[in-house]
């Protein structure tokens, strides 16, 4: 079975093209973060190495002008589809350059429309290697979430979940 499912953001603008079949095709680039412990995160980051996979999707017909017309860089999607290995020679050198694309079968946009039409957090990547995430912009929900106690939420008069949750104190990162 080839079947993958992934979420991440994308790493620029989606481009779209038409075969001469005028049957359009589109192509982006997905930052997949890596599972990776904290320490090793931090680790990873201080030697200036990605903490990201970087992969290639491909999606045709009305799917791929959908993704075109509302998804931009920053982005957050999911991806269903399946890879696709192949291989070509490289004209300067003469040697195989073996791929790993994904081709989805269905994209899923991952916030809302205004999300996805102006970046919430202004990211700027540098290359498909390193990153760097430039939070100029402050985050809403950090912002209110010192305000908000979450009392209007459950009013019920029962404190039934007091003793059972912790709050986590949040360190600030944001995985992109």
């Amino acid at each position: 079975m080839n079947k993958v499912i992934l979420i991440g953001r994308l790493v620029r603008d989606p481009e779209l093209r038409y075969t001469q079949s005028q049957r359009a095709v589109c192509t982006f680039t997905l930052a997949v973060d890596k599972r990776l412990s904290r320490e090793r995160k931090n680790e990873l980051e201080a030697q200036n190495r990605p903490t990201a996979d970087f992969l290639r999707i491909t999606v045709w017909g009305v799917q791929g002008e959908n993704a075109s017309k509302y998804l931009r860089k920053g982005s957050q999607c999911a991806v269903d589809g399946r890879i696709e290995t192949g291989s070509y020679q490289d004209r300067e050198t003469g040697k195989t350059v073996y791929t790993t694309d994904v081709v989805a079968d269905n994209v899923e946009f991952i916030g809302s429309r205004s999300d996805n039409q102006s970046n919430s957090f202004n990211n700027s990547y540098d290359n498909q290697d390193t990153y760097r995430n430039d939070y100029s912009q402050t985050n809403n929900y950090q912002q209110n979430r010192g305000n908000n106690n979450n009392s209007q939420a459950f009013d019920g008069g029962d404190d039934f979940f007091d003793d059972d949750f912790t709050e986590i104190e949040d360190d600030g990162r944001i995985p992109f």
